[in-house]
């Protein structure tokens, strides 16, 4: 009896340190819960800034365990990169979004100085949108041509990928990435919402395709058949929160943690278990993202 005692103790230390036992009663490493990546996140927006400690603990009860920063201003680049300096699963990109006005406009220099600083993985948000043109015509929209423009001449002078956002203006989009990419860009549309003919185009140039919450929204029903015939191993997921919370949370800021629901919907749509996604997932983020695999800092882990 003292030995089955003895044996159930051993049991129970090598369970807490993460051990399971096989049928020969030898202690093997427990499998490991599926791990998801935030492909793309607005940490540094008010509606999530101060709540970080909180959005980090609601990550590691959801499995979460990486996520990438966006920047859409170069005015917002210091708070978003010191967010990425300050914590070792979290990463930055630097670029100004095709909607913001009134701000800094870049220069091909001015990424590239903030491209080249520790933990920066990706040039954008960039792209062209159209959706809320404001009584202007889309000829009116050259200064947004000529902004994303300039972001893939800096995605090809650094060699990061680029991270595009088109709404209403996929083709222009594409002619513009053909034009100033000439193929030696690679990156990802991002919380893509466009038909199967811009999937594929895309796919076609080397990019990849980013899902969001989107996904499980009940009229997103030509979006979920895109995402069904979009090789999995060219997939990414991503919340784009505070913005597009999925179902069961909709309607309520979005967060990180979310994530987790979009890998399910695109598991349900794949006919593939949840594991595979957060595997074939998260090797696509470190396939684009290579130099989020770079130890750089001293970052906290809490």
């Amino acid at each position: 009896s003292r030995r089955r005692s003895s044996g159930r103790m051993l049991r129970h230390l090598t369970n807490q340190v993460g051990l399971c036992f096989d049928n020969g009663g030898f202690a093997q490493p427990a499998p490991r819960p599926p791990m998801f990546v935030d492909s793309h996140c607005h940490l540094s927006f008010p509606e999530l800034h101060t709540r970080i400690a909180e959005l980090r603990s609601a990550m590691r009860s959801a499995d979460v365990d990486r996520a990438l920063c966006i920047c859409t201003t170069l005015e917002e680049f210091p708070t978003v990169h010191a967010l990425a300096q300050g914590y070792d699963n979290f990463w930055a990109s630097v670029g100004v979004h095709p909607d913001s006005e009134d701000v800094q406009e870049p220069s091909v220099d001015d990424l590239l100085q903030r491209a080249a600083l520790p933990r920066v993985v990706a040039i954008g948000e960039t792209g062209l949108d159209y959706y809320r043109l404001n009584g202007r015509s889309i000829e009116q929209m050259q200064w947004q041509r000529e902004r994303f423009a300039v972001h893939i001449r800096a995605a090809r002078r650094s060699g990061l990928p680029l991270i595009v956002h088109t709404r209403s203006a996929a083709q222009d989009t594409l002619a513009l990435l053909r034009s100033e990419g000439e193929g030696a860009v690679r990156g990802v549309f991002h919380c893509f919402t466009e038909t199967q003919q811009v999937a594929d185009a895309a796919l076609e140039m080397g990019f990849f395709i980013s899902f969001s919450g989107i996904l499980s929204f009940k009229n997103a029903t030509e979006l979920r058949e895109v995402a069904r015939r979009v090789p999995l191993e060219r997939c990414l997921i991503e919340t784009d929160s505070p913005y597009l919370a999925p179902v069961p949370h909709r309607g309520r800021i979005n967060q990180p943690a979310y994530v987790r629901h979009v890998a399910e919907q695109l598991a349900e749509l794949k006919g593939c278990s949840l594991q595979r996604v957060a595997e074939v997932t998260s090797a696509n983020f470190e396939e684009l993202f290579r130099r989020s695999l770079e130890v750089t800092v001293e970052a906290s882990d809490t």
